[in-house]
């Protein structure tokens, strides 16, 4: 074995120039902990005059990214690039065939490809990895992987998004409404130009996934994952969930039963009393139940330079210590495939927002068809009374079947007196 790991970095933005600073400025502390020195040795991005912040002279500059394929003074591939598709997955594909570890934050990739990825780091004897693509800084992946692999889970859970709880946390705190917040997002750097796949949940889901695979040993399965983000979420929802003693997140929720895996993310409800509740801010934070362990709380950065290269730079020390682990804890072959639970079958509790006319008898009418749905109503709350006006009525309900409520909602929304379609928040007690 070289004494030296010759690394090559595809990609130099934020995460790749936070891995190169990290490398350089704790040198010594990687060689005395895995006993090699790890040395960047090429590199490759878009734009070579950008000033990055760290030093690039001595490197190898490969204008296409597949150039570290081929370069033979490359031992292991950082794949920081991003995107499920294109030069990335050219460039881990690519690396893989060719008998060399592959390190990449990419969570997209994997979640898309992820089985595909591990059958070709197998067949070919060499390391894949992907800490960095959940939860930035918290090694939720080497926990369930390893720490936790005597365990049987039967859940795992959390904030997987720092942007959408840094927007639903000042949201609650300032008591402004969601673009407003999501503007002042965009401007500090916590959200993208574009925040799809923030605001909308996918970030979270393609996290939810990976993890998913790894806590259950089922192959990945992005496409069977719900998804709902925090577009519909508002002020008043925010204000009406503390006086009832909650505190709103965007969770991902992942659960095996004898009917097979759910994996769902969306806005829930969690309980003040939750350790998931005092999550603020852009921290993430991930629970699993194991069978012997009991329950494990990880909480930590979600993003950023610093933790997400902490996290790259993590794999390459096992990397460099020789340490080879099947990528999602069995090999890719014995990765079981499980029925996906629908969300119609979640059982459990709910929050509902009406703008109803303050007229006589609607809620008569609603709380009607809401029984001949087998859904038990357990609280009623209205504010002020403005005959003729629409006003909020909000209600939370006893457990029952999602299949239930969802038919029950649709055919109250069709009423005359309800002026906006109903809001509907998941309570879930963690």
């Amino acid at each position: 074995m070289s004494d030296v790991v010759r690394i090559g970095v595809a990609g130099l933005g934020t995460v790749g120039a936070g891995t190169l600073a990290l490398l350089h400025d704790n040198q010594q502390l990687l060689r005395d902990r895995c006993g090699r020195t790890v040395s960047v040795v090429a590199v490759s991005a878009r734009d070579r005059a950008k000033d990055r912040g760290v030093e690039l002279d001595g490197l190898r500059w490969h204008d296409d990214p597949r150039g570290l394929i081929a370069d033979e003074d490359v031992d292991v591939v950082l794949e920081l690039i991003g995107g499920d598709s294109g030069p990335a997955l050219d460039l881990v594909s690519g690396a893989l065939e060719a008998g060399k570890p592959v390190v990449t934050a990419n969570k997209a990739l994997i979640a898309m490809h992820g089985a595909t990825l591990a059958g070709l780091a197998e067949k070919n004897d060499v390391a894949l990895a992907f800490e960095a693509a959940v939860a930035g800084g918290i090694p939720i992946i080497k926990s369930l992987r390893e720490g936790l692999a005597a365990n049987h889970i039967s859940r795992v859970y959390g904030i997987l998004n720092g942007t959408c709880n840094y927007i639903l946390t000042t949201m609650e705190s300032t008591g402004r409404e969601f673009d407003d917040v999501l503007a002042e997002a965009q401007s500090l750097g916590y959200a993208e130009a574009d925040p799809t796949f923030d605001v909308d949940g996918i970030d979270t889901a393609h996290k939810l996934a990976i993890v998913s695979s790894v806590a259950f040993g089922a192959p990945v399965d992005f496409s069977s994952v719900y998804t709902a983000g925090i577009r519909g979420v508002t002020a008043t929802d925010i204000r009406h969930a503390s006086e009832l003693g909650f505190r709103i997140k965007l969770l991902g929720i992942a659960t095996i039963s004898g009917d097979g895996i759910g994996q769902r993310v969306h806005p829930c409800m969690v309980p003040e009393s939750s350790p998931m509740a005092h999550v603020d801010g852009a921290f993430n934070a991930v629970l699993a139940d194991g069978d012997f362990v009991g329950r494990t709380v990880f909480e930590g950065p979600g993003a950023g330079a610093g933790p997400t290269a902490s996290a790259v730079v993590g794999d390459l020390v096992d990397i460099a210590r020789g340490l080879k682990i099947p990528p999602f804890g069995v090999r890719s072959s014995d990765l079981v495939s499980r029925q996906a639970v629908s969300i119609e079958n979640r059982y459990g509790a709910y929050y509902l927002r009406l703008e109803v006319l303050d007229q006589s008898g609607v809620l008569a009418d609603v709380a009607a068809h809401l029984r001949d749905h087998d859904v038990s109503i357990e609280s009623v709350l209205q504010r002020g009374r403005d005959p003729g006006e629409p006003v909020s009525v909000i209600m939370t309900t006893h457990e029952t079947f999602e299949a239930g409520l969802t038919a029950a909602l649709k055919s109250i929304s069709a009423f005359d007196a309800v002026v906006d379609p109903p809001c509907m928040i998941r309570i879930e007690n963690l």
